[in-house]
């Protein structure tokens, strides 16, 4: 695995609500860069193999919800999800989990997951090309801390969700601010 020192340069395919667009569903296509989620902000963001998924319904994504105000407090501007999943899924998944902090991100076609080198193959369940399931802590587009769940591989049997965790991400940034730690560490877990 390659190590990326700053997050891909991408176009997001997103869907925003715009009351100017007549009819019942009142949203329209809005493209978003990698330097309109990242440049100057401090990001974390956790990726996942996929919405209505599990782990990444009851935990994963609960988790970061839940603790988004501790994250807040330590100088974290937002909180990213990404999938490998459209703009339509990951919205009615953001309304089913109760999502309203995290900003859901749609990967559809997986080019920012295969530019980060986390695009895996799981055909074994019938889901094509997913995440890998990840974290990261992002300043200005520089990834300072990347967390990867150990076993990475296509079609792999298991599902490990052992370091990708909101408290692993919130441990590990309450250590960097009790401790003063500046400069960006890259290190790969897993």
């Amino acid at each position: 695995m390659a190590v990326i020192e700053k997050v891909p340069s991408v176009v997001f395919k997103t869907r925003v609500r715009d009351e100017s667009v007549p009819g019942s569903n009142p949203f329209r296509w809005q493209d978003l860069t990698s330097d309109d989620i990242f440049k100057g902000k401090k990001v974390v963001v956790f990726s996942l193999p996929g919405a209505f998924t599990p782990t990444c319904s009851s935990n994963h994504l609960p988790r970061y919800e839940e603790l988004y105000e501790e994250f807040r407090a330590l100088g974290i501007d937002s909180i990213v999800c990404v999938s490998v999943n459209d703009a339509f899924v990951m919205y009615q998944w953001g309304n089913k989990v109760g999502a309203k902090n995290v900003f859901l991100l749609p990967d559809g076609n997986g080019e920012f997951t295969r530019k980060m080198g986390m695009l895996v193959e799981k055909s074994n369940l019938g889901f094509g090309d997913r995440s890998w399931r990840y974290s990261m802590l992002v300043n200005d587009g520089a990834i300072e801390k990347v967390f990867v769940e150990p076993g990475f591989d296509d079609n792999c049997p298991a599902d490990p969700f052992e370091v990708s965790d909101a408290d692993t991400m919130l441990a590990y940034l309450k250590g960097t601010a009790s401790a003063g730690v500046s400069a960006p560490v890259l290190e790969f877990v897993g």
